[in-house]
Protein backbone atom coordinates (compact mmCIF):
# COMPACT_ATOMS: atom_id res chain seq x y z
CA UNK A 1 0.00 0.00 0.00
CA UNK A 2 1.43 3.36 -1.01
CA UNK A 3 1.64 6.52 1.12
CA UNK A 4 -1.09 7.94 -1.10
CA UNK A 5 -3.36 5.01 -0.22
CA UNK A 6 -2.63 5.45 3.49
CA UNK A 7 -3.38 9.16 3.33
CA UNK A 8 -6.60 8.47 1.43
CA UNK A 9 -7.72 5.82 3.94
CA UNK A 10 -6.94 8.18 6.84
CA UNK A 11 -8.95 10.98 5.31
CA UNK A 12 -11.83 8.59 4.58
CA UNK A 13 -11.79 7.25 8.15
CA UNK A 14 -11.80 10.79 9.59
CA UNK A 15 -14.65 11.75 7.26
CA UNK A 16 -16.72 8.75 8.33
CA UNK A 17 -16.05 9.47 12.02
CA UNK A 18 -17.06 13.11 11.54
CA UNK A 19 -20.19 12.11 9.65
CA UNK A 20 -21.05 9.55 12.32
CA UNK A 21 -20.63 12.14 15.05
CA UNK A 22 -22.84 14.56 13.16
CA UNK A 23 -25.55 11.93 12.72
CA UNK A 24 -25.40 11.13 16.41
CA UNK A 25 -26.00 14.79 17.25
CA UNK A 26 -28.99 15.19 14.91
CA UNK A 27 -31.59 13.68 17.29
CA UNK A 28 -30.36 16.00 20.04
CA UNK A 29 -30.62 19.03 17.76
CA UNK A 30 -34.08 17.99 16.62
CA UNK A 31 -35.18 17.42 20.22
CA UNK A 32 -33.84 20.85 21.18
CA UNK A 33 -35.82 22.48 18.39
CA UNK A 34 -39.02 20.62 19.32
CA UNK A 35 -38.73 21.22 23.07
CA UNK A 36 -41.00 23.93 24.41
CA UNK A 37 -40.11 26.27 25.86
CA UNK A 38 -36.49 26.22 24.79
CA UNK A 39 -35.79 29.93 25.36
CA UNK A 40 -36.94 32.67 27.79
CA UNK A 41 -40.68 33.39 27.99
CA UNK A 42 -41.66 37.03 28.57
CA UNK A 43 -44.03 37.49 31.49
CA UNK A 44 -46.03 40.72 31.12
CA UNK A 45 -47.44 42.42 34.21
CA UNK A 46 -49.92 45.12 33.08
CA UNK A 47 -49.29 47.05 36.32
CA UNK A 48 -46.36 48.74 38.00
CA UNK A 49 -43.85 46.96 40.26
CA UNK A 50 -44.71 46.08 43.83
CA UNK A 51 -48.44 45.40 43.56
CA UNK A 52 -50.37 42.15 43.83
CA UNK A 53 -50.14 41.36 40.12
CA UNK A 54 -46.39 41.95 40.15
CA UNK A 55 -45.93 39.81 43.26
CA UNK A 56 -47.93 37.00 41.67
CA UNK A 57 -45.90 37.09 38.44
CA UNK A 58 -42.60 36.98 40.32
CA UNK A 59 -43.66 33.99 42.41
CA UNK A 60 -45.23 32.12 39.47
CA UNK A 61 -42.29 33.01 37.21
CA UNK A 62 -39.78 31.65 39.71
CA UNK A 63 -41.69 28.39 40.06
CA UNK A 64 -42.10 28.04 36.29
CA UNK A 65 -38.38 28.59 35.82
CA UNK A 66 -37.69 25.70 38.18
CA UNK A 67 -40.26 23.52 36.42
CA UNK A 68 -39.50 24.32 32.77
CA UNK A 69 -35.77 25.18 33.01
CA UNK A 70 -36.02 28.50 31.15
CA UNK A 71 -36.19 32.04 32.47
CA UNK A 72 -39.37 34.11 32.73
CA UNK A 73 -38.26 37.77 32.68
CA UNK A 74 -40.90 40.08 34.21
CA UNK A 75 -41.93 43.09 32.11
CA UNK A 76 -44.06 45.73 33.85
CA UNK A 77 -46.27 47.71 31.45
CA UNK A 78 -48.77 49.75 33.49
CA UNK A 79 -51.60 51.88 32.15
CA UNK A 80 -55.29 51.97 31.23
CA UNK A 81 -56.40 49.61 34.02
CA UNK A 82 -54.22 46.82 32.65
CA UNK A 83 -55.08 47.31 28.99
CA UNK A 84 -51.72 48.75 27.90
CA UNK A 85 -49.89 45.61 28.99
CA UNK A 86 -52.59 43.35 27.55
CA UNK A 87 -52.18 45.12 24.19
CA UNK A 88 -48.50 44.20 24.33
CA UNK A 89 -49.43 40.53 24.80
CA UNK A 90 -51.88 40.63 21.90
CA UNK A 91 -49.32 42.32 19.63
CA UNK A 92 -46.77 39.56 20.27
CA UNK A 93 -46.61 36.47 18.02
CA UNK A 94 -48.88 33.61 19.09
CA UNK A 95 -45.84 31.37 19.62
CA UNK A 96 -46.11 30.75 23.34
CA UNK A 97 -43.13 32.94 24.15
CA UNK A 98 -45.23 35.55 25.96
CA UNK A 99 -47.64 35.17 28.86
CA UNK A 100 -49.37 37.81 30.98
CA UNK A 101 -51.27 38.48 34.18
CA UNK A 102 -54.99 39.19 33.68
CA UNK A 103 -57.00 40.37 36.68
CA UNK A 104 -60.52 41.33 37.72
CA UNK A 105 -59.85 45.05 37.30
CA UNK A 106 -59.12 44.62 33.60
CA UNK A 107 -62.17 42.36 33.26
CA UNK A 108 -64.20 45.36 34.44
CA UNK A 109 -63.07 47.39 31.43
CA UNK A 110 -64.22 44.59 29.11
CA UNK A 111 -67.65 44.58 30.73
CA UNK A 112 -68.04 48.35 30.47
CA UNK A 113 -66.82 48.45 26.87
CA UNK A 114 -63.70 50.48 27.61
CA UNK A 115 -61.28 47.81 26.37
CA UNK A 116 -60.37 47.50 22.68
CA UNK A 117 -60.10 43.72 22.71
CA UNK A 118 -62.31 40.73 23.53
CA UNK A 119 -62.09 38.08 26.23
CA UNK A 120 -61.80 35.50 23.42
CA UNK A 121 -58.47 37.09 22.43
CA UNK A 122 -56.75 35.45 25.41
CA UNK A 123 -56.64 31.87 26.65
CA UNK A 124 -56.32 31.36 30.43
CA UNK A 125 -53.78 28.98 31.91
CA UNK A 126 -55.46 29.21 35.30
CA UNK A 127 -56.77 31.59 37.94
CA UNK A 128 -53.98 31.71 40.51
CA UNK A 129 -55.21 33.81 43.43
CA UNK A 130 -58.50 35.15 44.82
CA UNK A 131 -58.78 37.65 47.68
CA UNK A 132 -61.49 39.73 49.36
CA UNK A 133 -61.50 43.44 48.56
CA UNK A 134 -61.68 45.97 51.37
CA UNK A 135 -61.56 49.65 52.29
CA UNK A 136 -58.48 50.75 54.22
CA UNK A 137 -57.63 53.99 55.99
CA UNK A 138 -54.55 55.46 57.60
CA UNK A 139 -54.01 53.97 61.04
CA UNK A 140 -54.70 57.27 62.82
CA UNK A 141 -57.67 58.24 60.61
CA UNK A 142 -60.55 59.86 62.49
CA UNK A 143 -63.07 57.20 61.40
CA UNK A 144 -63.20 54.39 63.91
CA UNK A 145 -65.58 52.24 61.90
CA UNK A 146 -67.46 51.91 58.61
CA UNK A 147 -70.55 53.72 59.93
CA UNK A 148 -68.52 56.79 60.87
CA UNK A 149 -66.85 56.80 57.45
CA UNK A 150 -70.20 56.65 55.65
CA UNK A 151 -71.68 59.39 57.80
CA UNK A 152 -68.78 61.72 57.02
CA UNK A 153 -68.81 60.85 53.30
CA UNK A 154 -72.45 61.94 53.04
CA UNK A 155 -71.53 65.54 53.81
CA UNK A 156 -67.89 65.71 52.71
CA UNK A 157 -66.23 64.69 49.45
CA UNK A 158 -63.70 61.99 50.27
CA UNK A 159 -61.11 60.69 47.80
CA UNK A 160 -60.79 56.95 47.22
CA UNK A 161 -57.59 55.54 45.75
CA UNK A 162 -58.36 52.90 43.09
CA UNK A 163 -56.50 50.91 40.44
CA UNK A 164 -58.20 52.55 37.46
CA UNK A 165 -61.40 53.62 35.78
CA UNK A 166 -63.80 50.82 34.87
CA UNK A 167 -62.38 48.52 37.53
CA UNK A 168 -64.34 46.71 40.26
CA UNK A 169 -62.64 49.20 42.59
CA UNK A 170 -64.57 52.00 40.93
CA UNK A 171 -67.74 49.90 40.86
CA UNK A 172 -67.59 49.37 44.63
CA UNK A 173 -67.20 53.10 45.24
CA UNK A 174 -69.97 53.99 42.78
CA UNK A 175 -72.30 51.57 44.54
CA UNK A 176 -71.60 53.21 47.88
CA UNK A 177 -72.39 56.61 46.39
CA UNK A 178 -75.59 55.33 44.79
CA UNK A 179 -76.95 53.33 47.72
CA UNK A 180 -75.76 55.41 50.67
CA UNK A 181 -75.71 58.86 49.11
CA UNK A 182 -72.01 59.28 49.86
CA UNK A 183 -69.70 61.65 48.01
CA UNK A 184 -66.63 59.54 47.37
CA UNK A 185 -64.52 60.65 44.40
CA UNK A 186 -62.33 58.03 42.78
CA UNK A 187 -58.68 58.81 42.14
CA UNK A 188 -56.86 56.22 39.96
CA UNK A 189 -53.22 55.28 40.55
CA UNK A 190 -51.64 52.95 37.98
CA UNK A 191 -48.57 52.53 40.18
CA UNK A 192 -49.24 50.31 43.22
CA UNK A 193 -46.63 52.18 45.24
CA UNK A 194 -48.32 55.51 44.58
CA UNK A 195 -51.72 54.01 45.38
CA UNK A 196 -50.55 52.59 48.70
CA UNK A 197 -48.84 55.84 49.62
CA UNK A 198 -51.89 57.90 48.69
CA UNK A 199 -53.61 57.54 52.05
CA UNK A 200 -50.35 57.84 53.98
CA UNK A 201 -49.50 61.13 52.27
CA UNK A 202 -53.00 62.58 52.25
CA UNK A 203 -53.55 62.29 48.48
CA UNK A 204 -56.54 60.03 49.20
CA UNK A 205 -58.71 59.44 52.24
CA UNK A 206 -59.44 55.75 51.72
CA UNK A 207 -57.84 52.97 49.72
CA UNK A 208 -59.68 50.08 48.10
CA UNK A 209 -57.32 47.13 48.05
CA UNK A 210 -56.63 43.56 49.19
CA UNK A 211 -55.21 42.95 52.65
CA UNK A 212 -52.52 40.61 51.37
CA UNK A 213 -51.16 43.22 48.97
CA UNK A 214 -50.58 45.77 51.74
CA UNK A 215 -49.79 43.37 54.59
CA UNK A 216 -46.51 45.15 55.37
CA UNK A 217 -48.43 48.40 55.99
CA UNK A 218 -50.98 46.56 58.12
CA UNK A 219 -48.32 44.79 60.19
CA UNK A 220 -46.45 48.08 60.54
CA UNK A 221 -49.61 49.72 61.95
CA UNK A 222 -49.61 52.31 59.15
CA UNK A 223 -53.00 51.25 57.76
CA UNK A 224 -56.06 49.44 59.04
CA UNK A 225 -59.08 47.86 57.34
CA UNK A 226 -62.51 49.38 57.95
CA UNK A 227 -64.80 47.08 55.89
CA UNK A 228 -64.59 44.18 53.41
CA UNK A 229 -66.72 43.68 50.30
CA UNK A 230 -66.96 39.92 50.48
CA UNK A 231 -69.27 37.03 51.27
CA UNK A 232 -66.70 35.61 53.68
CA UNK A 233 -64.69 37.25 56.48
CA UNK A 234 -61.11 38.17 55.63
CA UNK A 235 -58.71 35.65 57.15
CA UNK A 236 -56.80 37.33 59.96
CA UNK A 237 -59.31 40.18 60.19
CA UNK A 238 -62.48 38.32 61.09
CA UNK A 239 -63.52 41.15 63.42
CA UNK A 240 -63.76 43.63 60.53
CA UNK A 241 -67.38 43.85 59.29
CA UNK A 242 -68.58 42.89 55.83
CA UNK A 243 -70.28 45.61 53.78
CA UNK A 244 -73.30 43.39 53.16
CA UNK A 245 -74.10 43.58 56.89
CA UNK A 246 -74.68 47.31 56.36
CA UNK A 247 -76.99 46.80 53.39
CA UNK A 248 -74.44 46.82 50.56
CA UNK A 249 -74.83 43.55 48.65
CA UNK A 250 -71.94 44.08 46.25
CA UNK A 251 -69.01 41.70 46.80
CA UNK A 252 -66.56 41.42 43.91
CA UNK A 253 -63.45 39.55 45.01
CA UNK A 254 -60.13 40.36 43.40
CA UNK A 255 -58.63 37.58 41.29
CA UNK A 256 -55.52 37.27 39.18
CA UNK A 257 -54.95 34.78 36.37
CA UNK A 258 -52.22 33.93 33.88
CA UNK A 259 -53.11 34.00 30.18
CA UNK A 260 -51.64 33.44 26.74
CA UNK A 261 -52.64 34.92 23.44
CA UNK A 262 -55.45 32.93 21.81
CA UNK A 263 -54.36 30.97 18.74
CA UNK A 264 -51.13 29.72 20.30
CA UNK A 265 -49.99 26.24 19.20
CA UNK A 266 -52.16 23.80 21.21
CA UNK A 267 -49.07 21.76 22.14
CA UNK A 268 -47.38 24.83 23.60
CA UNK A 269 -50.58 25.82 25.35
CA UNK A 270 -50.95 22.34 26.85
CA UNK A 271 -47.34 22.30 28.06
CA UNK A 272 -47.63 25.67 29.78
CA UNK A 273 -51.06 24.85 31.23
CA UNK A 274 -49.71 21.62 32.73
CA UNK A 275 -46.75 23.46 34.25
CA UNK A 276 -49.01 26.13 35.76
CA UNK A 277 -51.33 23.52 37.24
CA UNK A 278 -48.38 21.63 38.72
CA UNK A 279 -46.83 24.64 40.44
CA UNK A 280 -50.26 25.69 41.76
CA UNK A 281 -50.35 22.44 43.75
CA UNK A 282 -46.87 22.95 45.19
CA UNK A 283 -46.27 23.68 48.86
CA UNK A 284 -44.37 26.81 47.85
CA UNK A 285 -47.40 28.24 46.08
CA UNK A 286 -49.77 27.24 48.88
CA UNK A 287 -47.52 29.14 51.29
CA UNK A 288 -47.68 32.15 48.97
CA UNK A 289 -51.49 32.08 49.10
CA UNK A 290 -51.39 31.93 52.90
CA UNK A 291 -48.90 34.81 53.05
CA UNK A 292 -51.17 36.88 50.79
CA UNK A 293 -54.21 36.20 53.02
CA UNK A 294 -55.92 34.69 49.96
CA UNK A 295 -58.59 32.01 49.78
CA UNK A 296 -56.82 28.62 50.21
CA UNK A 297 -58.83 27.19 47.30
CA UNK A 298 -57.92 30.12 45.04
CA UNK A 299 -56.64 28.11 42.08
CA UNK A 300 -59.06 27.55 39.21
CA UNK A 301 -57.64 25.17 36.55
CA UNK A 302 -57.73 26.10 32.88
CA UNK A 303 -60.63 23.78 32.05
CA UNK A 304 -62.85 25.57 34.58
CA UNK A 305 -61.86 29.16 33.89
CA UNK A 306 -64.48 29.72 31.18
CA UNK A 307 -67.26 29.21 33.71
CA UNK A 308 -65.37 31.28 36.30
CA UNK A 309 -64.84 34.17 33.87
CA UNK A 310 -68.50 34.08 32.82
CA UNK A 311 -69.58 34.31 36.46
CA UNK A 312 -67.22 37.21 37.17
CA UNK A 313 -68.24 39.00 33.97
CA UNK A 314 -71.93 38.76 34.90
CA UNK A 315 -71.26 39.82 38.51
CA UNK A 316 -69.47 42.95 37.36
CA UNK A 317 -72.10 43.65 34.70
CA UNK A 318 -74.95 43.39 37.21
CA UNK A 319 -73.26 45.97 39.41
CA UNK A 320 -72.52 48.60 36.78
CA UNK A 321 -74.29 51.91 37.41
CA UNK A 322 -77.56 52.38 35.50
CA UNK A 323 -77.14 54.04 32.12
CA UNK A 324 -78.41 57.59 32.08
Amino acid sequence: MTRHDLDHDGRLRRSLLTAGASLAVLPTIAWGQDKYPSRPVEFIVPWGPGGGADQLARRVGKLLEEELKVSFPIINIPGATGNTGTAKLLAAPADGQTIAVFIGDTMGTLVSGQARWKLADVTPLGVMIRQPTGLFVKADAKWKNFAELLADAKTTELKAGITGFGSPDEIHINQLNRIAGTKFRVVPFASPGERYASILGGHADVLIEQAGDIKSFLKGKQMRPIVFFSDEPQFGYEDIPLAKASGFPIAIDQWRSVVMRAGTDPKHMAAMTAAVQKIAQSEDFKKYLADELAFPNSFVPADKTAAFFEHEFNTIKSNLPPKK
